[in-house]
């Protein structure tokens, strides 16, 4: 394993890397590593957690549901269209 040292790192950048490890329960140097690898692209990065609370609800339109919410959404206004600039001369 190799060591690096930082030189002019400024006081906002170090009081937040030393905050954010903190949170996470973390020393400084192993936060910033997880920062280093994931920048890098060297570990696979997630989007967020996966929340499964509302799982059981997935699928459960019947065909005459999924038929009103369509015709509902087709009554409604069309979106307004773009508003046109005023050309340049």
């Amino acid at each position: 394993m190799s060591n690096l040292t930082l030189r002019g790192l400024d006081e906002e950048t170090s009081a937040r890397l030393k905050q954010l490890a903190q949170s996470r329960g973390v020393s400084v140097n192993r936060y910033a590593l997880e920062l280093l690898r994931g920048g890098l692209g060297l570990v696979p990065r997630t989007r967020g957690e996966r929340y499964h609370d509302l799982d059981h609800l997935a699928g459960t339109w019947s065909e005459t549901d999924a038929r009103e919410f369509a015709d509902a959404l087709a009554a409604l206004p069309a979106a307004a269209p773009k508003t046109s600039f005023p050309e340049r001369r």
